[in-house]
């Protein structure tokens, strides 16, 4: 049928920041589904807060809300735009919870909009836990027993009847978010607090264990003649009670029966007949022997979707979209055959293997137990012909070395028994020394055909040390052993390696994913590697250009990089270039299908990107997108290239050279004496010996840094000598061959961020960013605001003085970004990154020129003049970005911010003056600022001064304050009326209970000496896990006492940015 003749306008509703538990995988999918719709003629209106993502671009959709995924900001947009329709599938958890929430404040019924695609009911029969039961008990489908519950005395009363452990479920939340195992009747309690703080309709489901179970995913398409397929099924490697999103899964599924899978099919079926739902879903199941448990469903395109998507070649999000409109399966033409239709199901011949990355590098204090509630920020995918080769591509995506602990015999067998990010590494490290793999399967619960696999691994590279034939190389290669891997074994250098096998002619060739195992003709298909005899990769003699991705999402290098690798290969393609692209993230937009000529699914290592050199031939690789990920490859891809005389393939833009001055700290410092820039007083240091001598010599406290490293890994503030000599020893081993670098701490400077692209002789700046924190705080998790409120006309033109020198100084053909901070008037710089940057997408948006694409076309050739940029336009409004924290999905971290970065993602507020998109960016961020109720702090005594104003602003909007006893006398004193609130060493009642009566509205705690870091952390923790607005800065508490005062008296601009786009000469 035709789609629905009354939807000519749709609301589609994206999933804001990202966030553990929510990644890129809903721009990828959002963006599919607005280029789908807009395909059928249907206007779109799209809400979302994130912009670093693609579908915020102002050409994805016909107008883009950047503002809060908020129902009552959204119903102002219904009015003002009166669609006919909302879709809610394409917006993760956060776009189901917005189109209920819209439902049941009557703004659909009261603007007659039709919900499309995932049924309000359906929503309500899969997030609620008590219906999704009864529902599954009516069509004859088995769930574990359970008892939905409202409070912590009904949870416990659940538990007597259905005996520890068990398995904790809030409703409508992401990524099992408060959710967990409890083993015991404390644990039972502080699960269910947290999971009743968390969900929407404040319910948990209290469930029988199913631990140790096998899970299984099917992913599930139906449309309105009922006419249903799966895409394909999903074995995860760890068993039930690790969240799905934190375990390896591999598709197809490696170790179910043809019978059990046409059962569990079938049963996916029936459920989403069910439910009514038109689009897509996924159903996970729990198996045991012949028996199975309807565990969840996710009534909309999910992360497990986007691994489906890419794993199969079927654009699920894409088809989805048509049939929320009202097209049918069989009048889908697939994307990737052009011919055949949507209602045939996918048909794979090799294994995908999917792992998680987890931030426990970056939060050393969090609990890395992995449970039913996500902690991973990203993943990889890899795909081969064989699990083994499957498993090497994908430890190598994931960017982490094979570095890992040595365990001891007790510590690995509580390791087996208890489920951490490192369980893979375990397990290899506990067959190497002797155990059984039998006894791993007994203790991990992990199907013994998994650790065969990794045996088999392990059986290789015993046969690799001690004799290794030709026969042997070939093998190594089929499943998965890279040539430095072999080399190591081997004991040879690399080079030697791959020189023997080319020479005995055992090289890779590249496969197809094109939905049908060959047996259609693939338009739009992409490749993975193996090393078999027939190569499908067929290239062209035309010019092309190789871009590196950023690999997965991690802090410190997020969707930004895909946002910039996605908008360099739209540039070159706009300039007739064959564009390829090398990346190995589900998630991301730059792994779909069609943006790209070519994509290369495939690890980012120098073999692998010089195999795909080798058989394409590039005439060029851009290596300044994808984040450090890319960057790192510049010095040895250029000296591979240099050594592989039959390649003529050259490294674009910025040469390895100068991305080498400007990310080695020492050699960018000595640039900036020579072009007499001022930096903070430094030294640079190899050893721990050197580096106290350097400190002694600048005074505590300083700021360690160490090279070539990614979000401030291991950059920190030292206090003492003590603290140095501990620090020193872990920087040394995060950066192996470069100095680190010891700057004097900037007390109180204003730190700036600036965008620019250089041809190598003109520098376009796209931003100077003022940030709301001072110095100390990285500058990823500091919020930024353009323009500058508060920086002087000479600081500004001193930092546009200095971007320009230092770019064309560096010879920067491309993007750079510069950190620099103010103080007392004079500028300082920190560091130059001549590569994409975080900040590129949000300045973008703000200023309506495209950096990343700009950047691209200089890197082949094109002049800043030619392409008619010489300057940006001054903007009439103010833009702020503000971060994302990832503290409450992390139990046991510290929510204090320092110069090593923690932030998951990102949002911004625009309006017409600084504080009401001060106040937007912070409701967009999960940070509400109250415009009533209370409001503690608890400041440290440098801090004092500047409260007095600050809480006189929060009274004058009518806040009560509270404080901590110090804090309060100081405030009194100056004329502020604030009660005194107990500490919590102190006694009752103290912050924490007034936190859990709700009673607190605002917590402003700014620690700064390493012992009050420690007094505050219980404090910290307990605002993150009562979901209680939190601010740990002095600037950020001014930034907040405007806003508040603001958003009272005030009113929001809401309009799309579009409109705010226009509006620049």
């Amino acid at each position: 049928m035709p789609k629905h003749p009354d939807i000519n306008k749709v609301l589609l509703i994206g999933s804001g920041p990202i966030q553990i538990g929510q990644a890129a995988e809903f721009d990828f999918s959002g963006t599919q589904a607005c280029k789908s719709l807009r395909e059928e003629g249907v206007s779109v209106v799209l809400v979302n807060s994130n912009p670093a993502t693609i579908m915020t671009d102002p050409d994805i959709a016909d107008t883009t809300y950047i503002e809060p995924i908020n129902s009552d900001i959204i119903a102002e947009i219904i009015a003002k735009e009166r669609p006919d329709g909302i879709v809610a599938g394409f917006g993760g958890q956060t776009g189901l919870n917005i189109t209920t929430e819209l439902a049941e404040k009557g703004v659909l019924d009261k603007y007659g909009i039709r919900v499309l695609g995932t049924p309000l009911e359906a929503i309500y029969n899969a997030e609620d836990r008590n219906r999704f039961k009864h529902l599954m008990e009516r069509i004859g489908e088995r769930v574990p027993r359970s008892k939905a519950v409202s409070s912590i005395k009904d949870a416990v009363k659940a538990m007597e009847e259905l005996h520890l452990p068990l398995i904790i479920r809030p409703a409508y939340t992401l990524g099992g978010f408060g959710g967990g195992i409890a083993r015991t009747k404390s644990e039972l309690e502080s699960i269910v607090e947290r999971g009743l703080n968390r969900s929407r309709i404040q319910q948990v489901l209290v469930e029988e264990s199913v631990l140790g179970w096998k899970e299984f995913e099917y992913e599930v398409m139906r449309d309105a003649n009922d006419t249903c397929i799966t895409i394909c099924n999903m074995e995860n490697f760890d068993p039930m009670g690790v969240h799905t999103g934190e375990s390896i899964v591999v598709t197809p599924a490696q170790t179910l029966s043809d019978r059990d899978h046409q059962t569990l099919r079938s049963a996916a079926i029936k459920i989403i007949r069910a439910l009514g739902i038109e689009g897509g879903c996924n159903i996970q199941f729990a198996v045991r022997g012949d028996e199975y448990y309807v565990i969840e469903v996710n009534p909309r395109v999910s992360r497990s979707s986007a691994l489906a998507s890419k794993a199969t070649g079927y654009s699920i999000a894409r088809v989805a979209a048509k049939i929320a409109i009202g097209l049918t399966l069989d009048e889908i033409p697939n994307g990737v055959t052009k011919e055949t239709p949507a209602s045939f199901e996918p048909t794979v011949d090799y294994v995908v293997l999917k792992i998680p990355r987890w931030p426990f590098d970056k939060f050393t204090t969090a609990d890395k137990t992995l449970t039913t509630a996500m902690k991973s920020t990203g993943e990889v995918m890899a795909i081969g012909r064989t699990l083994e080769e499957a498993i090497h591509k994908a430890v190598r995506s994931l960017d982490i070395g094979m570095r890992f602990g040595e365990w001891r015999g007790s510590e690995i067998e509580e390791l087996l028994r208890t489920p951490t990010d490192e369980r893979l590494f375990v397990i290899y490290h506990a067959l190497r020394h002797g155990f059984k793999s039998e006894k791993i399967a007994e203790m991990t619960s992990i199907d013994p055909f998994f650790i065969k696999k990794i045996q088999n691994i392990i059986d290789m590279e015993e046969r690799l040390r001690k004799r290794m034939s030709i026969d042997d190389l070939r093998m190594a290669k089929r499943m998965g052993f890279t040539d430095e891997r072999i080399a190591e074994l081997t004991e040879k250098r690399r080079e030697d390696i791959n020189d023997l096998r080319r020479k005995a002619d055992i090289k890779h060739t590249y496969k197809m994913v094109d939905t049908c195992a060959a047996e259609f003709e693939a338009k739009t298909p992409y490749y993975y590697s193996t090393y078999e005899t027939q190569c499908e990769a067929n290239p062209s003699d035309r010019r092309k250009v190789l871009i590196l991705g950023a690999g997965p999402i991690r802090i410190g290098q997020g969707i930004e990089f895909d946002y910039c690798t996605v908008h360099a290969v739209l540039a070159l393609r706009e300039e007739g270039i064959e564009t390829h692209i090398i990346n190995n993230n589900p998630e991301t937009v730059s792994t779909d299908y069609d943006i790209s000529d070519k994509l290369f699914f495939e690890p980012l290592t120098l073999e692998d990107v010089m195999n795909v050199i080798e058989t394409e031939r590039p005439y060029g690789v851009a290596v300044q997108f994808g984040g450090q990920t890319s960057v790192n490859l510049a010095i040895p891809l250029e000296k591979e290239l240099k050594r592989r005389s039959d390649l003529d393939t050259v490294i674009l833009g910025t040469s390895p050279e100068s991305i080498n001055i400007a990310e080695d700290r020492y050699l960018f410092s000595n640039l900036l004496k020579k072009l007499d820039i001022p930096q903070p007083d430094n030294g640079s240091a190899t050893s721990v010996e050197d580096a106290k001598g350097v400190a002694k010599r600048i005074g505590y406290p300083i700021l360690v840094r160490p090279s070539y490293v990614l979000g401030g890994r291991a950059m920190e503030i030292v206090y003492d000598e003590k603290d140095l000599d501990r620090y020193v020893r872990e920087a040394v081993k995060v950066s192996h061959e470069h100095p680190v670098l010891i700057d004097s701490f900037l007390r109180g400077a204003t730190e700036i961020d600036v965008d620019a692209v250089s041809d190598g002789k003109n520098v376009l700046i796209g931003a100077i960013m003022e940030h709301i924190e001072e110095a100390g705080i990285h500058s990823g998790d500091s919020a930024c605001v353009i323009p500058p409120q508060s920086l002087g006309d000479d600081v500004l033109q001193t930092v546009r003085d200095y971007t320009k020198r230092i770019a064309l100084a560096l010879q920067v053909k491309g993007l750079i970004n510069l950190q620099m901070a103010a103080k007392d008037g004079k500028v300082y710089v920190f560091e130059a990154n001549p590569r994409s940057s975080r900040t590129i997408p949000y300045v973008c948006k703000t200023v309506g020129i495209p950096l990343a694409k700009i950047a691209a076309k200089v890197m082949i050739g094109h002049s800043l003049e030619e392409l008619g940029y010489a300057d940006v336009p001054d903007i009439p409004y103010v833009s702020v970005k503000e971060v994302v924290l990832p503290f409450d999905k992390l139990p046991g971290a510290d929510s204090i911010l320092g110069p090593e970065m923690r932030s998951t993602g990102e949002v911004m507020g625009i309006d017409r003056d600084f504080a009401m998109a001060f106040f937007k960016a912070e409701l967009s961020a999960d940070n509400a600022l109250p415009t009533e109720g209370t409001v503690f702090i608890s400041v440290q005594d440098d801090d004092k001064p500047a409260m007095v104003s600050i809480t006189r602003k929060m009274q004058d909007a009518g806040l009560k304050l509270v404080g901590t006893a110090g804090t309060a006398r100081y405030l009194k004193e100056h004329g502020i009326q604030i009660d005194v609130i107990k500490k919590i060493y102190e006694g009752s009642p103290n912050i924490i209970g007034m936190m859990r009566g709700k009673e607190v509205h605002l917590v402003i705690n700014t620690p700064t000496s390493k012992l009050s870091l420690k007094d505050g952390y219980d404090m910290r923790r307990a605002a993150v896990d009562f979901n209680i607005p939190y601010i740990t800065t002095i600037q950020a508490a001014k930034a907040a006492a405007d806003a508040i005062n603001m958003a009272k008296k005030g009113k929001m601009t809401i309009n799309p940015i579009q409109d705010y786009q226009r509006e620049l000469v």
